[in-house]
């Protein structure tokens, strides 16, 4: 059994990026990462441009300049402008070549035909120059950037309407278990209603990871063997759900073994989620997570995602941490480490109740984990502790 350290680098060290180049519609690209570098077409701003509402000026030693133009945003046309005359602009309007400086119109009195200015204006004051984000020909965007809205945005200022990203994995969801019953069934004594698939499926896609499929099989060797065997073969990454301990009916370790997939570690010393397997074959990634839902959700944002992120290009993410002040006590039982659901509220966390890897109803109101290691026995109020955001907003 290895540390919670020891397999969140374990699962660093073995998760390499796909390397499978796909273009995408800028519009479509949010949350892909970059392939390669991309290079503007142009420069960006591609005139020099005006900061503000005002005046364009072509300075000279007096306050008073004549207004022989105006020039608002999209307009064409390039007045010109002798020493001591003026143009009314806008924001974002092109600055023509001849005035070498704009004055914010609340600095300005006016007096038609003419303006006066206060005070002294710098020399490009408040024009953007040619190319000031970005000239054209030079990096815009470096391969191994995640786009967000911004970075969409900022693309498509450019013009440039396809970009080459890392494909993401194709993934399979494989839930095991004779006791789980869809909802919308009758429950017989005995049974339970199975949440993992859709809990796993939507933590999946509000990361958009979208290529998902859904494979549920009963507690038999044969069929386990089967439909694992099939994931794998199809898949670039299998995630199991159940059947992964060691009771008489778990049958998803043998499975593995005689599928040959290479076991990089099984059991981690934590709380939630003590029996996680992470193994692999050739390129596929495989882990197996515990039946109980909790736990399996816990696993999944602590290490499942991660493999994820760098599968699909980011190889530097790590879990968003920060540290908050406890409003809650909370006295560590046995030796492993422990992720607690938690509301993290303006810098102040809370732990709270119902902490069972069984139990849902806690993870539904939790927006972070508190992360309690081997060595912290007790968290006290007021105890300053390190918190682990989840991605679910």
């Amino acid at each position: 059994m290895i540390t919670v350290e020891e397999a969140i680098e374990a699962v660093r060290k073995n998760i390499i990026p796909l390397d499978i180049k796909e273009s995408k519609n800028v519009l479509d690209s949010c949350g892909y990462v970059l392939f390669e570098d991309v290079y503007s077409p142009i420069n960006m701003p591609p005139f020099r441009q005006s900061a503000m509402d005002g005046y364009a000026l072509s300075l000279h030693n007096d306050a008073s300049y004549t207004v022989m133009d105006e020039v608002k945003a999209g307009d064409g046309h390039h007045p010109i402008l002798k020493t001591g005359e003026a143009v009314r602009i806008f924001t974002g309007a092109a600055v023509p070549d001849s005035a070498n400086a704009v004055i914010m119109q609340e600095k300005v009195t006016v007096k038609k035909p003419k303006i006066i200015i206060e005070g002294s204006v710098p020399i490009n004051d408040n024009i953007r120059p040619l190319g000031e984000q970005v000239k054209k020909g030079s990096i815009a965007l470096k391969k191994g950037i995640r786009l967000t809205p911004a970075a969409i945005g900022f693309l498509t200022s450019l013009g440039i309407t396809e970009v080459n990203v890392y494909k993401k994995p194709s993934i399979a969801i494989i839930v095991t278990g004779d006791e789980l019953v869809e909802a919308g069934n009758p429950l017989d004594y005995g049974n339970i209603y199975e949440s993992n698939s859709g809990m796993l499926l939507n933590a999946l896609n509000s990361l958009e990871f979208t290529n998902v499929s859904i494979h549920k099989i009963n507690d038999n060797y044969k069929n386990t063997l089967s439909k694992l065997n099939k994931g794998i073969t199809e898949n670039d990454m299998v995630i199991i759900t159940g059947g992964i301990s060691v009771g008489d009916y778990d049958f998803v370790g043998k499975a593995l073994n005689e599928l040959d997939v290479k076991e990089v570690f099984y059991k981690v010393k934590q709380k939630p989620g003590k029996p996680l397997f992470f193994g692999k074959k050739k390129n596929t990634i495989v882990f197996a997570l515990p039946g109980n839902p909790a736990a399996a959700l816990s696993c999944f944002y602590i290490y499942v995602n991660t493999a994820l992120q760098k599968m699909a290009g980011d190889i530097n993410y790590s879990l968003t941490k920060t540290t908050a002040k406890s409003t809650s006590e909370y006295i560590r039982k046995g030796d492993r480490a422990q992720f607690l659901k938690a509301i993290l509220i303006n810098g102040k966390v809370s732990v709270l109740e119902g902490q069972s890897s069984a139990m849902l109803h806690t993870f539904a109101l939790a927006n972070a984990l508190v992360y309690v290691p081997e060595t912290l026995d007790t968290i006290k109020i007021n105890d300053t502790v390190e918190v682990i955001l989840l991605p679910i907003n």
